[in-house]
């Protein structure tokens, strides 16, 4: 690709940005949210077109008009939400929209033969075809496109954020898949938020900023702190933020909490002050375990004193009570993304913009523009809608809301998925600013390094049972794997 330029209206998301991945080699394309990165693999994949510049592929010119035509030559790209029939077979989705027919009617057979084809290619002949992949866990699911990617041919494959939602030993599964493609001569491009990951898995990176190529070179030249100065434009000297904090009287207590299913078990005391960390795999019940606190999932059996308040209770009364919460799935259940960021951010309060209960929409502006300034939420104004910004940046919309209510105690259940390094380094700064606000923060995350930097503590949830909590200089990363594992 050379020269790629694409514009939407005003706004210029690829500025002459050059690429080039060869065969049997793995490419890292890294950059904060909006730099470009999703808009230039979809000028490669066909989904957009280019407002100028050139690609070749195998040295013959390429210019798709679509995804099919992008396909058909040999580029898939497999994007961080999967794009599967969860109601068919395996064999069904890897052979979709390709399946063999004869008279107007598929050939299961073949269909089965070329779809297990694909599947050993990968190392997987023993996933069976004929399963539904409703069934599957997200891993395999991933590992099911991927073969669809290979029963079509493809020679240059493209990863966008493939393990954010993987536990580690799948993202080692992953790590496998991908360099058995590698040595079969695909041309990979590895698009990541985790620069441990980047340094892993790829032989050569490449940066964007603000729709530009601002640095590429071999991976293991390169330092960790290197690559992010290049993608945030500036030296990020302290990633985990963490001034010393003296914890106070105790915020919230939980005793023996069980919910319909998950947690089975969970006690903790969370004091003001302090942010305490819950570790686990995915599937744990950490999310279930704050839903429960937070009264949207039904409790068992268990007791949750918040200050003065004992017992479960409704979300709408936790937040009259001093709790907030921001989902996991901001997408789905923490924005409103086709309201405004003003909306967003008052939606749970809405008294004071006005008399008699009226919400006067220059006093919500002002409310808005305040938090919008004080989390440096990159917008036009507090007018544009949350589903126009970039991931970090509805992230911060998201706790923005917490932050407008009030709260005392705020659960935040992967405040920092998905989103890129210059936006996490923002979040992990304003989290210890909270804490220093005498603040309560409960984090649920998957990614150890941010719970080891920005926790006080850390607990470790293993089917269900939420393990003592322990200060961050008594434990590592191995130590929570085990006790996440059962193999402590």
């Amino acid at each position: 690709m050379q020269g790629i330029r694409k514009r939407f209206g005003a706004t210029v998301a690829l500025d002459g940005v050059d690429l080039s991945v060869g065969t049997g080699e793995i490419l890292a394309l890294v950059g904060e949210n909006g730099a470009g990165k999703s808009t230039l693999m979809k000028v490669l994949s066909g989904a957009h077109q280019p407002d100028a510049g050139e690609m070749w592929l195998e040295g013959r010119p390429y210019r798709p008009r679509d995804p099919h035509e992008a396909r058909a030559a040999g580029v898939a790209m497999i994007y961080q939400e999967l794009s599967l029939a969860p109601h068919l077979s395996v064999a069904e989705n890897i052979m979709l929209g390709m399946e063999p027919a004869r008279f107007g009617l598929v050939r299961r057979e073949e269909m089965r033969q070329r779809a297990l084809e694909a599947l050993v290619q990968l190392g997987h002949s023993d996933l069976h075809p004929e399963l539904r992949v409703a069934q599957l866990p997200l891993a395999t699911r991933q590992l099911v496109e991927i073969a669809r990617a290979v029963a079509i041919g493809c020679r240059v494959l493209v990863l966008d954020e493939p393990t954010s939602s993987l536990a580690t030993e799948d993202i080692q599964g992953l790590f496998v898949l991908v360099r058995r493609l590698k040595k079969q001569g695909h041309a990979i491009i590895f698009i990541s938020h985790f620069l441990e990951e980047v340094k892993e898995i790829s032989d050569r990176f490449i940066v964007l900023r603000d729709g530009k190529s601002v640095g590429a070179g071999e991976t293991a030249a390169a330092s960790t702190q290197e690559i992010i100065a290049r993608m945030v434009g500036r030296e990020v000297t302290e990633l985990y933020p963490r001034s010393a904090r003296a914890p106070g009287e105790a915020a919230l207590q939980i005793n023996d909490l069980a919910g319909a299913l998950k947690p089975t078990s969970a006690s903790l005391t969370l004091h003001r002050g302090e942010v305490l960390g819950i570790a686990g795999l995915v599937g744990a019940g950490r999310t279930e375990f704050l839903r429960a606190v937070f009264g949207l999932d039904p409790v068992r059996r268990g007791e949750i004193k918040l200050g003065a308040y004992v017992g479960p209770t409704s979300p709408a009364r936790r937040w009259a009570q001093g709790m907030g919460m921001v989902s996991e799935d901001r997408k789905s259940e923490g924005l409103a993304l086709a309201l405004s960021i003003a909306d967003n951010v008052t939606l749970s309060r809405l008294r004071g913009f006005g008399p008699a209960g009226l919400v006067m929409p220059s006093r919500q502006r002002a409310a808005a523009n305040n938090w919008i300034a004080r989390l440096q939420i990159k917008c036009d104004s507090p007018r544009q809608t949350v589903a126009s910004l970039s991931g970090g940046n509805q992230q911060k919309a998201a706790i923005a809301r917490l932050l407008q209510h009030d709260v005392d105690v705020l659960l935040l259940d992967e405040p920092t998925r998905g989103i890129d390094v210059g936006s996490k380094a923002e979040i992990y700064r304003l989290i210890n600013e909270l804490a220093l606000q005498r603040k309560a923060v409960l984090m649920v995350s998957s990614y150890l390094p941010e719970l080891l930097g920005v926790c006080d503590r850390v607990a470790v949830m293993c089917r269900g049972h939420l393990h003592p909590a322990r200060r961050v200089e008594e434990i590592d990363e191995h130590q929570i794997m085990q006790e996440a594992t059962g193999t402590s």
